[in-house]
């Protein structure tokens, strides 16, 4: 069960990639619209708004069509066969679901006790998806859907139908399969949904209410769920779904932030929920101190190498918002002492909430600046002062445990390792490398080539039952664990870590790891 819980948060995350695009375009472009930041040149009817408003408009497409978006990306991490066909399967099997509830709603609306005749507005429960008026069912009904098309492909795209009956091979008997079930989810839909949105009510209410402990809580889980690849199961609901607000947290953020820049009302006056997008603080101010920890705590003899290995991660989580480099270099050697660090930036997250602190704060430095310091700055300076001094006090508190820890205990983190453990290769190193391996290699590109190396180093090909990937690793399942290579071979071919349980290797690649996964798929 977690192997396939596992695949599926990778799976979402292949969306959400285009989602953290799109949100720092779209908000430059929100940025580009607004008189406080760029004068009377962005007020509304000028030249300059309307350039603008025509690239902003584009710039709204992932968040328009999140549902179609999770639809179609979901079947290609998930499914085993034909990726292409099942993605256009999953699209299909949901916009008949779409035109079901449709049909269902405007012909036994008053039935099932909805009013279909008012306009898909927010809060009425109705949505158009793909110009199809229908249930806000968000991305529950995209990914329920998904996994249904998903389900029958692997199972029924190679059946062999009669001859006479040809036309029913592959996808069009995927997508009749597909269509048939729909029919009854659309009608279940029609029953449980209207109770499941004043559920979402009730909830939203009681994360609200929860105040710190539950901001607290939120944070620790998606750090500890971090290792197992579980932590966008947690997020996403809230980030893109409608535990919160409908939509998501993030979308809601972006379409008010001109509003909540033209007002001084404290942002946690005026959207509370966006508590639930703090947990990004260790990015920004924990990140330091780890490194620095680590940094001193090395011998003498190696501060020169680990600067040099801790430097750079650090650096990838201020600025483009990647932690796992850093967490992966001590995770594994201390579980313990990442459970402190978990818990460090647990109380990070209830400190910034504590004081006032709201907004889209999940990733790195790029993010902060475009979604929030920059176009709320002159109204919400104050906040962001407080937020800052807040977060440099916890840079401080995280080298002071991370470091006594590391020395109270002998924990051996990078640079503390007994003589010949660690090495790090140079550019010579490199070099010599490249050039006694064979002629063949030196075509490939850095991606086929780490490619090979990771599936020489799993076993070979006959090795691996499965392959998959999340944000920065390789996920995958082998036949025989005894047939993997040390850490240190991987290591040597350009990963940062090795996690190993049972049969379940991940090599933690980077954020190259897409364009890995893909050639290791065509090695397959």
């Amino acid at each position: 069960m977690k192997e396939k819980l596992q695949k599926f948060g990778g799976a979402m995350f292949t969306p959400v990639m285009l989602l953290s695009f799109s949100g720092i375009i779209l908000a430059i472009t929100i940025i580009f619209q607004n008189p406080i930041i760029m004068g009377s040149i962005a007020n509304e009817g000028t030249v300059w708004y309307r350039i603008w408003s025509v690239v902003s408009a584009g710039m709204w497409t992932v968040f328009n069509n999140l549902e179609l978006l999770f639809v179609i990306a979901l079947p290609i991490g998930l499914a085993t066969k034909s990726l292409a066909r099942v993605s256009m399967e999953s699209f299909v099997v949901y916009m008949s679901f779409n035109y079901f509830i449709g049909a269902i709603l405007t012909n036994f609306g008053k039935f099932f006790g909805i009013d279909f005749s008012v306009d898909p507005i927010e809060g009425s429960g109705l949505k158009l998806i793909g110009g199809i008026k229908t249930l806000d069912t968000g991305l529950v009904g995209a990914i329920i859907i998904a996994l249904l098309v998903v389900y029958l492909h692997d199972h029924f795209f190679d059946k062999k139908v009669p001859d006479w009956l040809a036309m029913f091979n592959g996808s069009s008997l995927v997508v009749f399969l597909g269509m048939m079930c729909s029919i009854v989810i659309a009608l279940i839909f029609c029953f449980i949904w209207p109770v499941f949105q004043k559920g979402m009510g009730s909830i939203q209410h009681f994360f609200v209410a929860s105040g710190g402990f539950g901001i607290w809580c939120y944070t620790l889980l998606e750090r500890l769920l971090l290792p197992t690849g579980l932590h966008h199961l947690l997020t996403q609901p809230f980030s893109y779904g409608p535990v919160i607000v409908n939509g998501g947290i993030t979308t809601y953020w972006l379409d008010h932030l001109v509003k909540f820049s033209q007002t001084t009302t404290p942002l946690a006056k005026l959207f509370p929920g966006a508590a639930f997008k703090l947990y990004g603080h260790n990015k920004i101010f924990g990140a330091p101190g780890v490194a620095a920890a680590l940094y001193f705590a090395a011998k003498p003899e190696n501060k020169k190498k680990t600067a040099a290995l801790v430097v750079p991660a650090a650096i990838s989580a201020i600025i483009g918002g990647i932690t796992e480099p850093l967490e992966f270099t001590f995770l594994f050697v201390s579980p313990p002492l990442y459970v402190v660090y978990a818990i460090l930036c647990a109380t990070l997250s209830w400190a910034e909430y504590a004081i006032g602190t709201r907004g889209d704060f999940t990733s790195g430095l790029i993010t902060w600046l475009a979604k929030n310091w920059i176009p709320l700055w002159q109204n919400h300076h104050n906040e962001y002062i407080k937020q800052i001094i807040v977060g440099l006090i916890f840079t401080f508190i995280f080298f002071i445990v991370m470091y006594f820890l590391i020395i109270k205990f002998d924990i051996k983190t990078p640079g503390r390792q007994d003589s010949g453990e660690t090495k790090l290769y140079t550019k010579k190193d490199y070099k010599e490398k490249k050039s006694s391996s064979k002629a063949a290699t030196n075509k490939l590109s850095s991606f086929e080539t780490k490619a090979q190396a990771y599936l020489d180093g799993l076993g070979g090909k006959e090795n691996i039952i499965s392959v998959t990937n999340c944000a920065t690793r390789l996920r995958t399942t082998v036949k025989d664990p005894s047939l993997v290579k040390d850490d240190d071979y991987f290591r040597d071919n350009g990963a940062i870590a090795v996690i190993r349980k049972d049969d379940n290797i991940q090599v933690v690649v980077g954020t190259s790891v897409p364009q890995v996964k893909d050639a290791f798929d065509k090695l397959l």
